[in-house]
């Protein structure tokens, strides 16, 4: 069998319209109804189910699948916006379901929406201008994310989520469904609302999943305890952290997600 990459003619329905001034790779199947306009690039093997809007400037990588009704690179809902040329970009392999919209930058939030790869953005996500998600994301249906937001990697978004401008939700961290965010989610945490929004310990079961040893987990847990289970207040907490010699990267990856923090973090 040949080493070389398959290429395969683009499909375009008869009812799709697509501008002169996008560039779609021949590799892409475009469906019933969908429209692409200026300035959309578009990579291989992308395939638009029916009824897709693709606005530009966006540049969209490789064997992205959107479904119908979604409204991608559209213009962000910011009411200082005056037309100027921000942008979308979104990497590969990511699964964008029924009704999501997604909106490109703006000047004052550095003119671009950024979406990483292998992430599912669930029916009716909203994704508004200047967020950034990483790699590997769950956008669970109905997230509600406001401008500025940023996702780190395998974070999970769970359903009907609204999070507040600004908020950053930290990597391998898992948010339970109709939870209000205002404030910083912990890297991997278990955050959840029952009368109050809380973090309830690690998602040590989405580190399991992701490969983590006992060991990582072990050293993670107890960081954990130190801040959310002892007497100690956050400040007095990262400072014991930071005297442990052998506490690890994950954790220091997780004391600076606090020193950074400019809303506060859920504890």
């Amino acid at each position: 069998m040949s080493d070389a990459i398959a290429t395969y003619p683009m499909t375009v329905h008869p009812t799709a319209i697509i501008d002169s001034r996008a560039n779609v790779h021949p590799g892409c199947n475009v469906g019933p109804y969908c429209v692409i306009g200026p300035e959309v690039e578009l990579g291989e093997g992308c395939h638009l189910v029916s009824h897709v809007n693709l606005v530009g400037p966006a540049r969209i990588g490789a064997d992205n699948k959107f479904f119908p009704f979604s409204s991608v690179g559209t213009a962000p809902q910011d009411l200082t916006y005056a037309g100027e040329p921000t942008r979308l970009e979104i990497g590969d392999h990511n699964v964008i379901r029924e009704f999501v919209t997604i909106n490109r930058g703006t000047v004052k939030g550095g003119g671009l929406t950024r979406v990483g790869n292998h992430t599912l953005i669930m029916a009716y996500t909203h994704v508004a201008h200047d967020c950034r998600i990483g790699d590997h994301v769950i956008l669970a249906n109905a997230a509600t994310l406001g401008g500025h937001v940023i996702v780190e990697e395998w974070a999970t978004v769970g359903a009907l989520c609204p999070v507040h401008h600004f908020v950053r939700i930290g990597a391998y961290s898992f948010i339970g469904g109709g939870t209000t965010i205002t404030r910083d989610v912990l890297p991997f945490s278990k955050t959840a609302a029952a009368r109050d929004t809380h973090a309830y310990g690690l998602n040590a079961i989405g580190l399991e999943r992701r490969g983590f040893s006992k060991e990582r987990i072990r050293k993670i847990h107890h960081a954990y305890k130190v801040l959310l289970a002892s007497k100690l207040n956050t400040s007095q907490a990262l400072e014991r952290l930071k005297s442990e010699p052998e506490r690890g990267e994950d954790v220091d990856l997780l004391i600076r997600f606090i020193e950074e923090s400019e809303r506060g973090v859920i504890k």
